[in-house]
């Protein structure tokens, strides 16, 4: 009953400015409802700000004698006797049904009142911390028939468990346009007057053409007109007796006017200020230039769409409340677990995926229409036709598809993100039609870039390409691919080398995380290509290891090395005899310099010991006369 509800709803909140939704598990059907309430089956006293911070709320229900009678028998409210329903309306629900043009008759249905309600009840009462009463009043649903006034239920309104006491909310308001109260503003009540007045003048009008179209008048007493007095019908002629003289001396028509220039003109200028009033203007295409600009188009559609924008956003806000309110009532009845075994995780999560999430509606209240929407898309795309470098086209046509409701917009456009993991060969026989190509980070990149290296190095496959007049297209493409496989068999290695996984492409990192993170895949970098650099020469050294050409370099290399090796050794004997003749001269000479060293070494001795002599001579005289110096000075001294 979801959709036909909110379409009831939808369509009393234009007229009377105030509409409501009630959330609730219905014991019935065992499953949540939310039902359309009018706004004069929700009394709520006039100072209240609104419905969640409402002191009292109360729901004025109508159910049959089966209906009541069930929820009796199954629990929900008490099973007492209520008698005969009070078949009498209120004079509000015989307003209503007077405008409606239906015919206020009694309701043989039982009238309950729901109220949300704070009450202290004795035996319930809040306690503090030491177990005394505080006197403070605690939410509850109290429900009661008002025929009788006898109560039939009476729940507590808080989440059990709940220590603060939060009243638990069922009802979400709908507002049209705000007013100075709780209840806000309607069609009704913003152009009611012109509508009234408008609605006279079109009345008039239409008096107006009746009577001139039939007009009415007098007749002489004697004058009859044979048959009866019914307005003659087109091409009809009926016999008159005419007392006297000519028929028209004898028929006087009242003057009616036609139809007023001025009441049409007054009209025209009734609906006029009426739509402007509420901001409903009509916007035609004749109203805008064919050649005008998107911006001027968007603009003009802005400011039609002003005050229903700003109605949608606040019915954007309150569907967001009874998605919320549904959400809970889904996480209060649930089963604790699924019936089958999920995929991921254990049976036993299903009341728990309730818990930490929120459900919010997807549509965008700025964009009130469709057309709006294609205007502010038509706009991006001339700005990508000044700078196609920056956008992604496919992606742009893609969001215009969808906007315009055309269905399979993923196989009139496919893009990237679409993509599926293919094996190689798939993926080659896509580029040479121009599909897109993806690579995937779990797939074999090795392996997928060996193929297509491959193919691309194929003559037949280069013939095929050279042929196409997209040839350039197909290989950058295929070339990208190749790059992209690149780039996670890079990624891999360097997650090898840290020994841990790295964080998927697009996951945002704390400051903190990425810095310590790049440095050590800056380390692990350099260690993977100094591993490269050795592996890069070692397979360099094994290819020219099995060329024959190298083969036959190498064993005349080893024959001049053999040569050069016995030239060597030749020339290391030679070195060796002049050696021994150089080490029998340098003996000799050695023999005559200890001659000499011994010789020079007598005559030196000689020469000290006669040094010394006259050495002891001059210091004995130094030192006499020394002494007498020294007395004389002592003597002068005294």
């Amino acid at each position: 009953e979801y959709r036909p509800e909110t379409e009831r709803m939808l369509w009393g909140l234009g007229l009377s400015g105030n509409a409501f939704k009630k959330v609730y598990y219905d014991p019935h059907t065992e499953r949540p409802a939310a039902i359309f309430c009018p706004a004069e089956d929700v009394v709520v006293p006039y100072g209240a700000s609104n419905i969640q911070t409402a002191p009292r709320v109360t729901h004025v229900m109508r159910k049959t004698e089966n209906e009541l009678r069930r929820l009796q028998v199954m629990g929900f409210y008490r099973d007492i006797d209520l008698g005969e329903p009070n078949n009498t309306l209120d004079e509000v629900e015989k307003k209503i049904a007077e405008k409606m043009g239906f015919r206020a008759t009694s309701d043989f249905r039982y009238k309950l009142l729901e109220m949300q309600v704070d009450l202290d009840l004795l035996g319930f009462e809040h306690k503090d911390k030491d177990g005394q009463p505080t006197g403070i009043a605690l939410p509850y649903l109290v429900t009661l028939e008002h025929g009788s006034n006898k109560v039939l239920a009476i729940r507590r309104n808080w989440k059990q468990g709940d220590k603060t006491f939060q009243k638990r909310q069922h009802f979400v308001h709908y507002g049209y346009v705000p007013g100075f109260g709780f209840y806000y503003f309607g069609l009704i009540h913003l152009i009611g007057a012109f509508a009234k007045s408008g609605t006279s003048l079109i009345r008039q009008l239409v008096d107006a053409g009746t009577l001139s179209n039939l007009p009415g008048g007098f007749k002489t007493r004697g004058m009859r007109v044979k048959g009866d007095d019914t307005p003659i019908a087109p091409a009809e002629f009926r016999d008159v007796d005419v007392p006297s003289g000519a028929i028209k001396d004898n028929l006087m028509l009242l003057p009616y006017k036609e139809p007023s220039q001025v009441l049409m003109s007054l009209l025209n200028q009734i609906v006029e200020d009426g739509r402007r009033f509420a901001n409903t203007a009509d916007l035609t295409t004749a109203d805008m230039s064919a050649n005008a600009p998107v911006g001027t188009t968007l603009a003009i559609l802005e400011r039609t769409m002003k005050v229903m924008t700003a109605v949608q956003a606040r019915i954007h806000y309150s569907l967001k409340e009874e998605l919320r309110l549904l959400k809970v009532i889904i996480a209060d009845f649930t089963p604790e677990d699924y019936a089958y075994d999920p995929e991921d995780g254990g049976r036993q999560a299903k009341k728990s995926d309730y818990d930490n999430v929120d459900i919010i509606p997807v549509s965008d209240p700025n964009s009130a229409t469709m057309s709006q929407k294609v205007v502010q898309w038509q706009a991006v795309m001339q700005l990508a036709q000044q700078a196609p470098q920056l956008y992604d086209l496919a992606y742009l046509h893609r969001q215009m598809i969808d906007t315009l409701g055309i269905k399979n917009a993923a196989k009139l456009v496919p893009l990237t993100d679409d993509q599926v993991p293919l094996d190689p060969v798939s993926e080659n026989i896509n580029a040479l039609n121009g599909k897109p190509l993806k690579a995937f980070i779990y797939q074999d990149q090795d392996a997928h870039i060996a193929a297509h290296q491959s193919f691309l190095g194929d003559p037949n496959v280069q013939q095929n390409i050279a042929q196409n007049p997209q040839a350039n297209q197909i290989t950058a493409a295929m070339q990208a691919h190749i790059a992209e496989h690149l780039g996670f068999q890079y990624r891999s290695q360097i997650e090898k080398q840290l020994g841990v996984t790295l964080p998927m492409p697009g996951e945002q990192l704390p400051q903190e995380v990425e810095v310590q993170l790049s440095k050590l895949v800056a380390q692990a970098a350099v260690q993977l290509k100094q591993m490269n650099d050795q592996k890069a020469a070692q397979e360099q050294s094994q290819q020219q290891a099995q060329d024959p050409l190298i083969q036959l370099q190498q064993a005349e290399l080893q024959l001049k090395q053999q040569a050069q090796q016995a030239k060597t050794q030749k020339d290391q004997a030679d070195i060796q005899a002049k050696m021994a003749q150089i080490q029998v001269e340098h003996d000799r000479i050695q023999a005559q310099q200890e001659t000499e060293k011994l010789r020079i070494a007598a005559q030196m001795q000689k020469n000290q010991s006669d040094a010394g002599l006259e050495m002891n001579k001059e210091r004995l005289k130094l030192g006499v006369q020394t002494a007498i110096k020294d007395a004389e000075i002592k003597s002068r001294t005294k």
